[in-house]
């Protein structure tokens, strides 16, 4: 058959796993293998829609098979490339890499190949090994791009978690080497000028970086690069220049009419320098009193500049405005301010300039903050002045910016429900005359009156704080809904009605509202920036994706998952297995916090909790102490209800392990971190307001609740008591591989690769155990009473810390009859977690105590 035709018959396939028809794809894959049974791009695309059918094992078979042929074919490797990331199999210890790395040994010449081989290094974060596959390609090739990917290559490896310290600088000057090797000079492509400045300016090469910038090339490019101006606005603050980064900022608003916000930064630290002991000493007075005086002619200078400029602009831009209120701030915080008015004429003065834009409350916030006395008093008789009618857009937005102002510095005395009720009635009256100036708009548009509902949300919320009365969420939930009818698109009314629907224990509605958010998952941007040549993107993809990858609020919603299916599924000894493995790589992981609560349109008074905080559950955010509480509690639970140890769970894992840090030696054992408490599991511990002036640990933002703490006490102290008869009753390693590789091959038909079989049966004989088996002990208190009304002390650190528990039966009984159904699912939810009452475990053989514990778990 010609190729052609064969390729003719393999199109239905690619069709079928296009459009997600896995089934029909394995039916025409085995149609075609009965002609073509070596064929090593059908085989990979069979693997593929088994991985994709979730038969990991006969993929398995497959995947090998292809692997062993060594392709080279660009098709087969492309297949192979879906099929290992489906599997797990694509990071540094795995086969993607070995993949790309033997096609490219069979065929050097292959330019192509020999790409292929460095992205896929890059995309297992193997950096030395991508530089030297790139440094081979440029002696090969002679492409100066290539060079360039050795020089990136060797500054990311420098950058990795796995690269001790000491490692750093030695890299750094092997990539400083690479770039001045090259016959090419870096500034004839502005990122590989970015990349040679950021390499001088990590070896502290400020003289060289100096005579580069200060070229007329140099200067050409940081003209219209922002990326490179910021790296040469850092390098001059680096070498002490603040006040030549101010004359230069200078020039650059005055004669060439930028408004980068960073420049008139730079003229703000240029002002302040004076005072500022790091500054430019060379051009301050050496007496305090001189450089004070110094400072407040630069002051005079730089508010006749904004001044200007901000006459200047007009409504066009709001930078040199903005720019004379920092300044006015700045001085303040100096002490060298001449007018106690001034601030506030400033903000008024703003006002009437940007008061029609959306931006308006959120440039005055920061100033708004400082306001006290007289100046408040006048700032709110100003705010009253603004008109309360408006016939066009504008006004309305001046209206809405007003109440943000006037709303942010209320007063304690100022919320009372009968203040707030009235406020209410105010916005939504003026929403819905603000509806009319909208209604010709097109459907994906917000419309004009929108923060006019959000604003009365977060009245409501705070009238729901000060009354408890769940009408109040009633009320806003409704608003919100009519308020997204209006403008499908407005994000923030669905987010703060996510978190509404949380507290009034509606989970699927709030569900429903994150899906119509439409959160996307991200490209591969990594490997489209080496190929564009982007460098001053390519460190910040990478850091970016490591925080995607150690995601604590990835792992959070993981550790909720699982939670969920436990109480509602079948448990399994394979589903013990696959989650302990998985546990005990996000308990490894060194998690980043993404998440950004200042995108919830905050319009809460500056006294008062933020919406962020009033909405939260239980008033918590879980983050890095709930998570390992939890993640110790059930690695315990689940190594208690497995026989796996590490010599298996190497032999048996399939996908990848998570990228080891530089240290990860110098950590103490698993399962000492398990029954370590850190300062922070301490701290959460702790649920005292008065213990919290006591001890610096209790600064850390509590986040178990008291149910939850007794659960995690109880978990721990049930781990305790029943682990010596779990290690005594497993069994040794040797059986557990060879019951692995009988199942294995009884599934699919081929034995456990890896595994000698003859070898594991003679090992797993039977052999009688040496130590005796433990004795039998009664369960300890904290478990038996779990269920009793009990009080228990705590000494840590010489505190005493008293914790009345409840009965969970109690406790539960007691919760029911809150208005609110949250805090009895809550407690529902852990005593589904318990699943036995540790009262009948008494006289339990050893036998029956594993069995528990399996359950248990």
């Amino acid at each position: 058959m010609s190729v052609a035709a064969l390729d003719r018959q393999i199109k239905p396939i690619y069709d079928a796993l296009d459009t997600n028809s896995n089934k029909s794809a394995i039916v025409a894959c085995n149609k075609l293998l009965k002609k073509h049974p070596k064929n090593q791009l059908i085989k990979a695309l069979k693997a593929l829609a088994l991985v994709r059918s979730q038969k990991v094992e006969e993929s398995l078979i497959l995947c090998d098979e292809v692997l062993d042929a060594k392709p080279t074919d660009d098709a087969v490797l492309s297949a192979m490339m879906h099929v290992l990331r489906g599997l797990g199999r694509h990071m540094p210890d795995k086969d993607m890499v070995t993949m790309f790395e033997e096609a490219y040994k069979q065929q050097p010449l292959n330019e192509e190949l020999g790409a292929q081989t460095f992205f896929a290094n890059v995309r297992a974060g193997l950096w030395k090994a991508a530089q030297q596959i790139a440094t081979k390609m440029h002696r090969q090739f002679q492409e100066d791009r290539y060079l360039y990917w050795s020089v990136i290559s060797a500054v990311l490896q420098a950058n990795d978690v796995t690269t001790p310290p000491s490692m750093r600088a030695i890299l750094y000057k092997l990539a400083h080497r690479l770039m001045t090797s090259s016959p090419t000079p870096s500034y004839q492509n502005t990122d590989r000028f970015h990349l040679h400045l950021s390499i001088l300016r990590e070896l502290e090469l400020y003289d060289d970086a100096h005579k580069l910038l200060d070229s007329d090339v140099g200067k050409a490019i940081c003209s219209t690069s922002l990326s490179c101006n910021e790296i040469r606005r850092d390098i001059w603050r680096l070498r002490g220049l603040i006040l030549e980064e101010g004359k230069l900022a200078e020039a650059r608003i005055v004669d060439q009419n930028d408004r980068n916000w960073l420049e008139f930064l730079s003229i703000l630290d240029a002002t302040f320098s004076y005072l500022n002991p790091s500054g430019n000493s060379a051009e301050a007075s050496s007496t305090p009193e001189n450089a004070r005086l110094e400072c407040i002619a630069h002051v005079a200078r730089t508010q006749e500049l904004f001044t200007r400029i901000a006459q200047e602009d007009g409504v066009k831009d709001r930078s040199a405005a903005l720019g004379l209120l920092e300044l006015e701030k700045r001085a303040r915080t100096h002490k060298i301010s001449t007018d106690s008015g001034r601030l506030v004429t400033l903000m008024q003065q703003y006002f009437d300039q940007i008061g029609e834009k959306a931006c308006c409350f959120e440039d005055l916030k920061p100033y708004l903050a400082d306001l006290q006395g007289e100046e408040l008093l006048k700032w709110m008789s100003y705010l009253e002045s603004i008109p309360s009618s408006f016939t066009t857009s504008k006004d309305l937005r001046r209206l809405i910016n007003s109440h943000k102002s006037s709303r942010y510095t209320l007063s304690q005395s100022d919320l009372t429900v009968e203040s707030e009720t009235a406020r209410v009635t105010l916005y939504l009256q003026q929403y819905f005359e603000g509806l009319k100036l909208g209604s010709n708009l097109p459907v994906t548009e917000l419309q004009y009156a929108d923060d006019l509902a959000l604003l009365a949300a977060n009245v409501l919320v705070n009238l729901w704080k000060l009354t408890s009365q769940e009408q109040y969420l009633l009320h806003a939930v409704t608003l919100l809904e009519f308020a997204l009818k209006k403008s499908n698109q407005s994000f923030q009314s669905r987010l703060i009605l996510i978190r509404l629907y949380r507290l009034l224990g509606a989970p699927s509605l709030a569900l429903d509202h994150y899906r119509l958010m439409g959160i996307k998952q991200t490209a591969d941007y990594l490997v489209r920036a080496f190929n564009g040549e982007k460098y001053s993107q390519i460190p910040e993809f990478v850091i970016f994706e490591d925080r995607l990858d150690s995601s604590l609020q990835r792992d959070i919603v993981k550790m909720e998952h699982l939670r969920m299916r436990l109480t509602h599924e079948p448990i399994t000894s394979d589903i013990i297995d696959m989650e302990l493995i998985e546990l005990k790589f996000i308990f490894d992981r060194n998690h980043h916090d993404n998440r950004d609560f200042e995108i919830f349109a905050n319009y809460q008074p500056r006294i008062s909790d933020s919406i962020n905080a009033q909405t939260s559950l239980f008033g918590r955010n879980e983050s890095h102490g709930w998570l390992w509480s939890f993640l110790k509690l059930y690695i315990r639970a689940f190594q208690q209800g497995s026989d796996l140890d590490d010599t298996v769970e190497e032999k048996l894992l399939i996908g990848d392990r998570p990228k080891k840090t530089h240290d990860a030696d110098k950590r103490p054992p698993l399962r000492e971190r398990l029954i370590q408490q850190s300062e922070k599991d301490l701290a959460e511990v702790l649920n005292q307001p008065y213990l919290r002036r006591t001890s610096h640990r209790l600064n850390i933002y509590l986040q178990l609740t008291q149910d939850e703490l007794l659960f995690v006490n109880f978990a721990g102290a049930l781990a305790e008591w029943l682990e010596p008869y779990h290690d005594y009753t497993r069994p040794p390693p040797a059986v557990v591989l060879a019951e692995a590789a009988k199942q294995t091959e009884l599934k699919t038909g081929h034995p456990l690769k890896g595994v000698d079989l003859a070898a594991l049966n003679r090992a797993s004989s039977p052999v009688k155990k040496d130590e005796e088996p433990p004795a039998v002990t009664e369960p300890p208190e904290l478990v038996t009473k779990f269920f009793d009304c009990e009080q228990h002390r705590y000494l840590m650190d010489s505190v005493v810390f008293i914790l009345i528990f409840s009965a969970l039966k109690a406790r539960f009984l007691e919760v029911q009859r809150n208005a609110s159904p949250i805090e009895a699912l809550h407690v529902a939810t852990l005593g589904q977690e318990v699943r036995m009452k540790p009262l009948d475990l008494q006289g339990k053989s050893v036998d029956e105590l594993k069995g528990f514990a399996s359950l248990h778990c």
